[in-house]
């Protein structure tokens, strides 16, 4: 087991924060994923949905975001292991790019349903 597993709620919870602290320094995109989801809950704000479209919305959102933390400590560690290109490297790089792709279509559909029923409802 190594020392961090076990340690105190909140040192885990200071390593969290420290990973979205580099990830937002050095990830264009998770930045753009943030500044994205901003602009939505400014439409939301404006367009005032029912609270399950604000759950399924914020969930989504909530979703993209670890995907993309998920898909730079993917990358990190791909990277520190193999710095050269490997074909097998780049397969796991691009899945989990393709998995934040995929997450992030899901979170267009789910938003142009609720715009079909924020415009049904009025």
């Amino acid at each position: 087991m190594g020392p961090l597993k076990n340690s105190p709620l909140r040192q885990r919870f200071g390593y969290a924060w420290a990973g979205i602290r580099a990830a937002w320094r050095n990830e264009h995109s998770l930045r753009i994923q943030a500044a994205m989801a901003a602009v939505v809950v400014l439409v939301m704000a404006w367009l005032r949905p029912g609270l399950i479209w604000w759950a399924l919305v914020g969930g989504m959102i909530t979703l993209i975001l670890a995907m993309e933390l998920l898909n730079t400590a993917i990358e990190q560690l791909a990277d520190h292991l193999h710095p050269d290109e490997h074909p097998r490297i780049k397969l796991v790089k691009d899945c989990a790019a393709a998995a934040v792709l995929l997450l992030s279509l899901g979170a267009v559909w789910v938003g142009v349903l609720m715009l079909v029923a924020v415009y049904i409802a009025h």
